[in-house]
């Protein structure tokens, strides 16, 4: 692969493409929709391109970049949070994709999640000041490993996340309106690993089945996603499937895989209320899908306090998920020692990086290289 310092955006998303699609079946009309997407502005531009944040990591400042190594997230953004029902039926809030998990420096966790928050208030997402918005990650991030990790339940506790929460979980009939307006695929056309692993988190055997594609997210659009829908008991469930693959890390560094496991490694050791709807089975991320498992939208906020609260609950589940490999102690002591304005300063440069990419994508004269042309792993 071509040195990654001089690639530039359209050759490395090129690159990517080509290897994720020796892995997965890609699809399309999902890639276009992706790089439209890509266009329309810098925050969605980060949550599209996570493969090239692990070739921009090199740019950011050297004592970032040699902290102490944990079990990270990876593709971690302000929107890669939401809820669901834990095995005892309570409300739970955490983050909720963890396709790319990787082993890095806690830092790389913190740095993605605040330059995320900033890209999306400039994008006018979060009513926030710009370095408030690094202080609430930093401050809950630092609050959760002191107390060594707290699971949000949002029953007894987390009242302003639990008022965010309500308020998109008091929509049902628009969650099932938009799943029964998907048009049908024939069951013959589900790969039969996909039905399998479906099937194995339904609550019975012999339910008649809906299946559909359905096409949500951004970084993951591309991948084939199935749901199964069936009525049951008096009301309608619903399972998807989405096509698993290793993580964009592996692409930029061309390193042995660690694959799927890294999946389910953070999930068994994260300080977290485990969702009994999410496995991976093979090739498949498989989960319930249902109006309780949702994001809260960042739009649904309407004031400062707001946005602080949620930055500040993101940075202590950062926290959770972190010390399912490192110790609250361990992670403290390094950041102890770290200057002030340490996440600002990083912040700031990568910022500059991701914002000059995005102004090279969105550039109409600049064209890709058709897919039927590239070579494998160019």
């Amino acid at each position: 692969m071509k040195n990654a310092r001089k690639m530039t955006i359209h050759e490395a998303t090129a690159s990517y493409e080509d290897w994720l699609g020796e892995q997965i079946e890609l699809l399309p009309d999902g890639l276009e929709r992706k790089h439209e997407l890509m266009r329309s502005g810098p925050f969605p531009f980060l949550r599209a391109t996570y493969y090239r944040w692990t070739q921009l990591w090199a740019q950011a400042p050297k004592p970032v970049r040699t902290a102490r190594e944990v079990l990270a997230v990876g593709d971690l953004h302000v929107e890669n949070f939401g809820t669901w029902r834990d095995a005892e039926g309570r409300l739970a809030w955490g983050i909720n994709d963890f396709d790319e998990a990787c082993r890095q420096p806690y830092t790389y966790d913190l740095l993605r999640l605040a330059t995320s928050a900033r890209l999306a208030v400039s994008a006018g997402k979060l009513q926030i000041e710009p370095q408030e918005a690094d202080a609430a990650i930093l401050a809950g991030y630092r609050r959760g490993l002191e107390a060594g990790g707290r699971p949000f339940i949002l029953a007894e506790q987390w009242r302003a996340l639990r008022q965010l929460a309500a308020a998109r979980l008091d929509r049902p009939g628009k969650f099932w309106k938009e799943l029964d307006e998907l048009p049908t695929v024939e069951a013959d056309r589900v790969p039969a690993s996909a039905s399998r692993a479906l099937a194995g988190l339904l609550p019975t055997e012999g339910l008649p089945l809906r299946y559909v594609h359905r096409v949500a997210g951004v970084g993951s659009l591309g991948r084939q996603r199935f749901v199964a829908i069936a009525d049951w008991c008096g009301g309608k469930i619903a399972r998807e499937a989405k096509a698993a693959a290793r993580s964009a890390f592996f692409w930029s560094h061309r390193g042995p895989g660690e694959a799927k496991e890294l999946y389910r490694e953070i999930l068994g050791k994260a300080v977290r209320c485990q969702d009994p709807f999410l496995a991976v089975r093979r090739r498949w991320i498989v989960r319930r899908l249902s109006p309780d498992c949702t994001r809260i939208e960042l739009d649904d906020l309407k004031k400062e306090k707001e946005a602080n609260e949620l930055l500040h609950a993101m940075g202590g589940e950062t926290a959770n998920v972190h010390l399912g490999s490192a110790t609250a102690a361990a992670l403290l002591i390094d950041l102890a020692s770290r200057p002030d304005d340490w996440l600002h300063e990083a912040v700031e440069e990568m910022l500059t990086a991701v914002q000059a990419d995005w102004a090279s994508w969105k550039e109409p004269k600049v064209a890709r290289e058709p897919a039927e042309e590239r070579s494998p792993g160019s």
